[in-house]
């Protein structure tokens, strides 16, 4: 089947900028599901400490679990609206948890250390994110814009 059209230079320019940066967030949010499985007492400490809750073995497994299959998922291109949608929800709660860091980003430990700059990388990631979503349609160099071009099923962009 013919393309239903041919993408021009800035088409293609664009689909590089959304290429790198969906790689990006993919791997940024696949390192922290990889160490859900690598280290899950660490985010058992992390849940009690943050959310009040109580987490199994089981629970951080297959929460990390389904974060590695959606990064792979975002990775590709694959469902985009789901997949891309899916990590900025967790990315929101992610910094949800963590408002109070915003408001002294400044703020240094004892040792001299900036204790709330991982909240300023959050916030970065969260526009970065909201970006993606916003600019599925230029999307042309995933599976999905793929598919969109080439007049395949909608669900899988």
């Amino acid at each position: 089947m013919e393309p239903k059209a041919v993408l021009s230079p800035q088409d293609k320019l664009d689909a590089l900028a959304l290429l790198v940066l969906r790689l990006g967030l993919a791997w940024f949010i696949f390192l922290w599901a990889a160490h859900k499985i690598i280290t899950p007492k660490q985010y058992q400490n992390l849940a009690r400490h943050y959310d009040g809750v109580d987490v199994s073995l089981t629970q951080i497994y297959l929460g990390g679990g389904v974060q590695i299959a959606l990064c792979l998922l975002v990775a590709l291109g694959v469902l985009r609206y789901f997949s891309y949608s899916s990590l900025l929800i967790m990315h929101l709660f992610t910094v949800m948890r963590r408002w109070e860091g915003f408001l002294d980003p400044f703020a240094i430990n004892d040792r001299g250390f900036p204790i709330n700059r991982n909240q300023v990388i959050d916030l970065a990631v969260l526009g970065a994110f909201i970006a993606l979503v916003l600019l599925i349609r230029r999307d042309h160099f995933s599976v999905g814009g793929w598919l969109a071009r080439h007049d395949r099923p909608r669900w899988w962009n």
